[in-house]
């Protein structure tokens, strides 16, 4: 009778998602032959919206997103990994953090998952196309605005990438959303972040507001269609030779204004363990080795993944592999807004982005899109308190 553990995790299905963790999966099983370790995968979608406590009650590991962080700790379902884990891994993954990523999930003072991958939007080209058409990478929102109207620009425009934009420039504008308890953003600010962010999308294909930043990359390596997006959740994998029919390579976010680079919303994602789980004692050791540096740099990434690791992201072995997609776009996670974590935000995350992806498809009065997010956003904050 095998007397193996069986440990089920669960991610999402892109290889950046998927196959770097199995690979790690594969390795320690290979380390401790007595666990195995079976990840399954679900849509980008469905990893934005589905409770973590329905997961956790169904998997020893789980790939989360870092919004979810308050409601782990109100609800228990994940476990505080700084109680499992020793107190000098923790400090490395403190001290090598890629921007927030590694704050980004700790919450009333715990540490929920580890970061082992880090993104934020950032800026993608075809290198070839801009050559093709004697153009130049754009360095200003007014050359980006100039290349769009030449129909050579696109990005994500579903309503949760509408909405990490539309806190990217309020931040950049100088004011992060979701300060107050009653206000998403200043009238000033968010009315001039609208106007902003409607003079960049009227320019662009109405097709793309319904695609994710995935399907905007997958149409810009298999189509000569788009030649520059300004900002969409990197995906290092296709900066890297043989895995699209055409090469990607990614960029700090250009200027706005006088205000400085474009500010975009934190990403990334952790991974997690269910405080369910059978082999809690496995599942923490397994999420430690994903997490270590020499497996991130090497094992995590030459497998498709995209690291959470400063060290990783340094690394003359990742740059090189990938077009200097950590490098270039490092400076653009340094900067990232964090997004908020309290308990009831994932509700207004779920809805806030139709009310503004509304806007920029209809039109309509800025002052009423920010009445709409207000009243959204005080009722996510009475779900916390409920």
């Amino acid at each position: 009778m095998s007397t193996k553990k069986i440990l089920k995790g669960i991610t999402w299905n892109h290889s950046r998602g998927f196959t770097s963790v199995v690979a790690t999966a594969q390795r320690f099983t290979e380390l401790y032959p007595d666990v195995d370790i079976i990840w399954e995968k679900r849509s980008l979608q469905q990893f934005a919206d589905m409770s973590i406590q329905q997961l956790a009650e169904k998997y020893d590991l789980l790939v989360i997103d870092h919004p979810w962080a308050g409601f782990a700790a109100g609800t228990k379902s994940i476990l505080p990994l700084d109680d499992y884990l020793p107190a000098a891994f923790i400090k490395d993954q403190e001290e090598n953090s890629v921007g927030r990523s590694h704050e980004s999930y700790n919450f009333n003072d715990k540490q929920w998952a580890l970061a082992i991958d880090a993104a934020t939007p950032v800026a993608s080209s075809r290198p070839d196309l801009l050559a093709q058409q004697g153009l130049s990478l754009p360095k200003t929102f007014n050359d980006v605005l100039a290349l769009a109207d030449k129909g050579l620009v696109a990005f994500a425009l579903i309503p949760i990438d509408v909405l990490m934009a539309f806190y990217g420039f309020c931040a950049t504008l100088g004011e992060n959303p979701c300060l107050q308890d009653d206000v998403v953003i200043s009238a000033e600010t968010g009315t001039k972040a609208l106007q902003l962010f409607k003079s960049l999308s009227d320019r662009i294909d109405r097709s793309f507001f319904d695609k994710n930043p995935i399907q905007v990359y997958e149409t810009m390596v298999n189509t000569n269609q788009i030649a520059y997006c300004p900002f969409a959740y990197g995906y290092s994998n296709y900066s890297r030779n043989g895995y699209a029919a055409n090469l990607l390579h990614f960029h700090d976010t250009v200027s706005l204004e006088d205000y400085g680079h474009l500010i975009t919303s934190l990403g990334g994602t952790g991974l997690a363990v269910s405080s369910s789980s059978k082999y809690i004692h496995e599942a923490v050791k397994y999420a430690e080795f994903t997490a270590q540096p020499n497996t991130q740099e090497f094992l995590f990434f030459d497998n498709g993944g995209q690291p959470g690791h400063l060290k990783a992201w340094e690394s003359e072995h990742t740059n090189n592999a990938s077009h200097q997609y950590f490098k270039n776009t490092l400076p653009t996670l340094q900067r990232a807004y964090l997004r908020p974590r309290y308990q009831g935000h994932m509700y207004f995350q779920d809805h806030a982005g139709d009310i503004v992806r509304n806007y920029l498809l209809n039109g309509g009065n800025e002052k009423a899109v920010l009445g709409a997010l207000n009243e959204l956003y005080i009722q996510s904050k009475n779900l916390e308190k409920a």
